[in-house]
């Protein structure tokens, strides 16, 4: 052996791409003279920051700075796959341009590349498509124009999110493409993941839109669990839960194509939810959210990864390159840099846009004022909280996130009433919201039908006691409750029932509220996304009255600073930013 001798040879590189289905590989040579150097360990010197390689003759390879520096964009974009393929994703084709010259693509990756990026050009020529005849209801024109852009991703064999505003009906755009996949000759079976609470809607919308297509419903302790019940059936639906507990044969199925439903379920990159997805196999994705785009650039990579793997490169390279720089520092070239990549990939219209016939909806803040008990519960908790907030550094604030919440969730049920603490004794204490909800169901549900939201169930419990002083009929919707479509249609269709409650988690998806003309939210949440979804739970295709949409405020308190925080998340969720950062900045002022 030679020890630590230099190799007297001047690295040699050649670099040649090749296409194949799925991917584009990138052969590279990395000779020392005779001796070759493996990508492995060209990542190994990078890792310890060395500018050589050891060879196999024991002699070290001296790497220039500039091919260094290739060979680490190199391994953030793509895999290395074997000692000399590092390979990239069809999604990722215009990385593979930006990093290689055109005289090292083969004759079918360059034809691919340029018919990718020629096709995804004229995404926004797009034409509308007719619906299959078979198809059981007429497509609006905007429906229309979405099945057109199912269809052209479809010829390209690219995923997307199909991300129109709450209320528009993009599960009947995703079974008009189910029925012209199979009347354009496709074959296969599609897999709808989604909600527990959504299967009831997916399984009467696919029985009245598309009678012709054979549904199997995987949910419920005496499903089924091999592939082999999986044939013959075009559409599979199955929940979010039940996808983890039988992921182990159904990552054996080469589905058709995978549509997640409320694809915000996976949109941390570190749950078992995406994980599982990610094992799944298919000839193409679709997500399907109102709202891709919750918290972070992370929910947008979560989702877009799963429907264009590849595309965003992976978790780290996606953190230092886009998430750090847009969510942290706010920095808009990464941000109109990202916002460029995946703008192809997400279909998204608003019913201002697209749904002109719709009533007017308007928003407002019911600010409720407390009474010198309330008040003096509230601060008292409040001195604790900040004591406690003020004498945690920084890391140790990380660690105690649990303990911060939770101070943050019993702020925040004093607002509602001092009676939903856990102690039990304050149960008599007045409530300044109760007073409120009060005289506006007094006022108003002899003439409107009333939808109320809470995240807390047990406030709902005692407005439903307030509900029953009043001698006012109501009907309620949370996690616990069974038959969710007999309280649904209870609600729209008996006149005596006046009040809906309905906890936030378990109402915010999957319900048609049409026959209310009025919301209250009475808790703000965080994120302006969840709360926008439940008030478009009564403001949605069908609603022919005015909606008005009330948000109960605590002033002098958390609440305050939830609204600014919905304020800056709603910014900066229009330009995929939203912020921790803000969160816990918030933790060291004085509420």
């Amino acid at each position: 052996m030679n020890g630590n001798k230099l190799n007297p040879h001047k690295v040699a590189i050649s670099i040649q791409i090749i296409s194949g289905i799925d991917w584009f590989n990138a052969n590279h040579e990395v000779r020392f003279g005779k001796q070759k150097a493996s990508l492995k360990k060209i990542q190994a010197a990078l890792r310890n920051k060395r500018n050589y390689v050891v060879l196999d003759d024991g002699t070290q390879g001296i790497l220039p700075r500039e091919w260094l520096e290739k060979f680490a964009t190199y391994f953030e974009a793509g895999e290395v796959v074997d000692d000399h393929i590092i390979r990239y994703a069809r999604n990722n084709f215009e990385t593979v341009s930006e990093l290689y010259d055109t005289a090292l693509l083969d004759e079918e990756s360059s034809k691919e590349i340029t018919r990718l990026r020629e096709g995804l050009s004229r995404i926004g020529e797009v034409p509308p498509m007719d619906p299959p005849p078979s198809l059981r209801t007429r497509l609006r024109p905007y429906q229309r124009q979405g099945l057109g852009w199912l269809c052209f991703l479809d010829s390209l064999r690219m995923g997307g999110i199909l991300a129109d505003e709450m209320g528009l009906g993009k599960t009947v755009q995703v079974i008009a493409f189910m029925l012209q996949q199979r009347e354009s000759g496709k074959r296969g079976t599609d897999l709808v993941v989604l909600p527990a609470t959504l299967i009831f809607n997916w399984q009467q919308e696919l029985a009245t839109l598309a009678p012709t297509l054979r549904v199997l419903t995987l949910y419920g302790s005496d499903r089924p669990k091999s592939t082999a019940a999986i044939n013959g059936f075009d559409v599979v639906l199955t929940s979010y839960a039940t996808l983890l507990n039988d992921i182990r044969f159904l990552k054996e199925v080469a589905f058709n194509y995978i549509y997640l439903d409320e694809s915000q379920n996976i949109k941390n990159p570190d749950s078992q939810r995406y994980k599982a997805a990610r094992l799944l196999q298919a000839h193409n994705r679709i997500a399907i959210s109102g709202t891709p785009f919750e918290n972070s650039s992370f929910d947008l990579y979560g989702q877009l990864s799963f429907v264009c793997p590849g595309l965003l490169g992976d978790k780290r390279y996606f953190r230092d390159v886009y998430g750090k720089p847009i969510d942290q520092f706010k920095d808009k070239k990464r941000r109109k840099e990202l916002q460029r990549k995946i703008q192809p990939f997400i279909l998204r219209r608003t019913k201002a846009e697209v749904a002109a016939e719709l009533p007017e909806k308007v928003t407002g803040v019911l600010y409720c004022e407390m009474d010198e008990q309330q008040r003096g519960i509230y601060n008292a908790y409040e001195k604790e909280f900040r004591d406690f907030i003020c004498a945690l550094s920084g890391d140790e604030l990380d660690k105690r996130s649990m303990h911060v919440l939770r101070g943050l969730t019993r702020l925040r049920q004093i607002c509602n009433s001092p009676a939903l603490l856990p102690d039990g004794m304050l149960n008599r204490a007045v409530s300044a919201k109760l007073d409120v909800l009060k005289e506006q169901v007094r006022d108003k549900s002899p003439y409107h039908k009333i939808v109320i939201f809470s995240q807390f169930v047990s406030m709902l419990n005692l407005i439903g006691v307030m509900l029953e002083d009043l001698d006012v009929p109501y009907v309620s919707l949370t996690g616990s409750t069974r038959f969710r479509q007999g309280v649904v249609d209870s609600f729209q269709e008996d006149p005596r029932v006046r009040v809906f409650l309905v906890s936030l988690k378990a109402g915010g998806t999957g319900l048609n509220l049409t026959a209310a003309e009025l919301v209250y939210l009475v808790d703000p949440w965080w994120n302006p996304a969840t709360e926008n979804q439940a008030i478009d739970r009564v403001h949605r295709i069908g609603q022919r009255n005015k909606v008005t949409a009330y948000r109960l405020v605590t002033p002098g308190t958390v609440e305050e600073k939830v609204m600014q925080l919905q304020d800056t998340k709603r910014e900066l969720g229009r330009a995929l930013i939203a912020g921790r950062e803000q969160l816990l900045g918030l933790l060291q002022e004085k509420f």
